[in-house]
């Protein structure tokens, strides 16, 4: 593979709503740079980057892939991301690493509630985006709507390059409002064939030129003087204003095109390398000293500066192992070399360093600075955390992951299948930090963890397929959380005998609720100086009971808790025990409280006719869902509306019923909120538990 220098490196992500063209947008970018000999399709299983046999059977991307291909001499690392949205986290560790990213949007869709989940992630980040307004060629698509949603939805500020030329199915180009031409595609081959000529002098072309440059010169004093004085700028000074703008978040550049119908996706790559960011523009990466995490400690993008990556994904290969996806943000590291995790405090080799394309891979000998390649090897390293030189040490942010709101019990169908099917757990949480796995104490059951319901359906599958495990699966559960309704004391004075000689440990606290989603710990104990130790052993404690629960065995949210009495015997104080007197109290607190389970609560949102609305509408309140907010879009209407994660099972079928199968649906989580004693009390009744 050709070398190109670092400010000649793009480290882009596809990213949007699920079926907004992600993928088929990415097929074309691998056939017209060469990577691809022919265009691979979403709903014929044959698209390159839908590699998974989970992938091609349901026509959608589960898992973020990475490939390289090179345009106009400039190196792109490209990551598609999925669009689902329980497959979130997938686009949230490939931001963490991305220097740019392209939105695509459905021109019919517009903004969809999962384009702007997506897009929080990259408002979290700071990824600098080019918004790509793809399907123009469909009934019903408006490139000047979606932009107008870029603004109103996002709260960014959108700037048109281009406009499409013809509606729906008479979209034939677009005009470049950047170079005052015009870009007609002939027939209806790959897109290869077509004819470049000036633009037509029309009103809308002419307003939407004087639009950009107005826009821009909001940003940029001097543009503004050389605009009031007549003066036109020249087509490279336009376009290293919308780079300078793009890079410092400032601005969105909107493009159009129909990646289906091949059409748009050449000038997309042309601004993908002229208005996003090299690891160059990006700059120092900053991390914190491994001692102090108060300081900063900073990274230049350069061959010569220690090594440094960020480890964001792990995947199995079934030929070579486990892969540990790597971004490099400094120095460079050749294969057979030593890497530092700083987190778990140990040193690994580098067996091999591959550049991957799709589930191919390429050996290489050296990863560089802007480097986005799959090390194999690590034993120790997961999702999140850096790797660097031994003796010059730096901490990356970790990663926050969201919630798992959802589990299914398993168990295993035969003993050989039991043998397996641990190993196969850790396996998969490894490279999946949404996917957990625990035994409840209460009724033996082994349950699995996810994101919702298609999540564990895809994860179940890997496991019987993928890892020959043959298990058998019960109907998802919702995650429950427990929590306290009010103020209550609760003491523990632990003592034991070890060897002949006594153990104590006492801690005394107050448990209140929050009304947030956190726990959070005070010590305010002042009668005397504790060791250090005494402290971490109570905090730690505490800390390990909130798994536990107090009564259902689930997770215990929006507690404060606060240490108001630690008792000290010099001669018998001992660690284990005060970490013993300290959870035992901390739980007692809690039965001493006024109990309440907590459930999730989703976001809906729901597309349908207007025609069926009401009756979805009163389906919602049926539901316990409150309604938010009613749009119009077209024909369609947009409702969107709070509502109980256990009311949503099989939702998909009551949509599909009330619309005639014309209505369609997202939902993620929200929030947990009290449930009320009517609907928990019979739920845990059920479990054998009575309130």
């Amino acid at each position: 593979m050709k070398e190109v220098k670092t400010e000649a490196i793009r480290n882009i992500g596809i990213m949007a709503h699920i079926d907004a063209g992600k993928t088929t947008t990415t097929e074309r970018i691998l056939y017209y740079t060469g990577k691809n000999y022919k265009i691979g399709e979403v709903h014929d299983g044959t698209a390159t980057m839908d590699w998974m046999v989970q992938e091609q059977e349901r026509g959608i991307t589960i898992t973020a892939a990475a490939t390289t291909c090179f345009w106009d001499n400039h190196r792109i690392n490209i990551i598609d991301t999925p669009g689902h949205v329980d497959f979130t986290i997938e686009v949230e560790r490939s931001l963490r690493v991305l220097d740019g990213a392209v939105g695509v949007f459905c021109g019919v869709g517009g903004v969809q509630p999962q384009s702007e989940t997506v897009w929080r992630q990259a408002e979290r980040y700071n990824v600098p985006r080019i918004a790509y307004v793809n399907k123009l060629d469909r009934v019903g698509a408006n490139f000047l709507n979606v932009v107008n949603e870029i603004e109103s939805k996002l709260k960014k500020k959108p700037l048109i390059l281009q406009l499409p030329i013809g509606e729906e199915e008479n979209f034939v180009g677009l005009t470049n409002l950047i170079t005052k031409e015009k870009l007609i595609w002939k027939g209806e081959d790959l897109g290869e064939d077509f004819e470049l000529s000036a633009w037509d002098e029309t009103d809308e072309n002419k307003v939407a030129r004087e639009s950009l440059l107005e826009t821009l010169s909001e940003y940029d004093d001097d543009l503004l003087e050389k605009l009031l004085e007549g003066e036109e700028p020249t087509v490279e000074e336009i376009e290293s204003y919308i780079r300078k703008f793009t890079i410092e978040n400032k601005i969105i550049p909107c493009l159009c095109g129909s990646s289906f119908k091949n059409k748009g996706v050449q000038p997309l790559m042309d601004a993908i390398v002229k208005f996003l960011p090299s690891p160059i523009d990006i700059g120092d990466t900053v991390g914190f000293d491994i001692k102090d995490h108060d300081k900063e400690v900073k990274r230049k993008p350069t061959d010569q500066e220690p090594f440094s990556g960020l480890a964001f994904k792990i995947a199995t290969d079934p030929f070579v192992g486990s892969l540990t996806f790597v971004r490099i943000y400094s120095g460079e590291l050749k294969t057979g070399g030593m890497v530092y995790n700083p987190i778990e405090k140990k040193k690994e080799r580098v067996a091999k360093i591959l550049l991957m394309h799709a589930n191919k891979r390429e050996e290489r000998a050296v990863a560089k600075v802007g480097d986005i390649v799959a090390f194999v090897g690590m034993k120790n390293t997961v999702t999140g955390q850096t790797l660097c030189q031994e003796n010059k040490p730096i901490i990356y942010d970790l990663m926050e992951f969201p919630e798992s709101v959802i589990s299914i019990a398993i168990e295993p169908k035969t003993s050989a299948d039991e043998g397996k099917l641990d190993s196969v757990l850790k396996q998969l949480s490894f490279e999946d930090p949404t996917f957990r796995f625990q035994q409840n104490k209460e009724t033996g059951q082994l349950l699995i963890f996810g994101m919702g319901e298609l999540h564990l359906e895809i994860l179940v599958d890997r496991m019987q397929r993928e890892h020959n495990v043959k298990i058998n699966v019960g109907q998802p559960q919702v995650s429950f959380r427990e929590g306290v309704l009010s103020e209550a004391v609760g003491e523990n004075n632990y003592e034991r005998e070890v060897g002949g000689k006594t153990q104590t440990g006492h801690c005394k606290l107050i448990v209140k609720p929050n009304n947030t989603e956190k726990n959070n710990l005070k010590i305010t104990v002042t009668e005397r100086e504790y060791p250090k130790e005494v402290l971490q052993a109570i905090k730690d404690g505490i800390e390990d009971s909130y798994l536990s629960g107090i009564k259902a065995g689930y997770s215990i949210i929006g507690v404060d808790i606060e240490v108001t009495h630690v008792k000290f015997i010099e001669e018998s104080a001992n660690e284990v025990a005060y970490k013993i007197a300290a959870s035992m109290a901390f739980k007692d607190a809690c039965m001493n409280s006024t109990y309440t389970l907590k459930e999730p609560v989703m976001t809906l949102e729901v597309m349908t006719p207007s025609d069926f609305s009401g009756d979805i509408i009163s389906d919602i309140s049926a539901k316990r869902g409150k309604i938010q907010n009613i749009s119009s879009k077209e024909a369609e209407e947009v409702i969107k509306a709070e509502v109980p994660l256990i009311e949503l099972f099989g939702y998909s079928t009551t949509v599909r019923s009330k619309s005639q199968g014309r209505a369609s649906f997202t939902m993620i989580f929200d929030h947990y909120e009290d449930m009320d004693i009517k609907i928990y009390k019979p739920l845990l009744e059920k479990k054998g538990i009575y309130i």
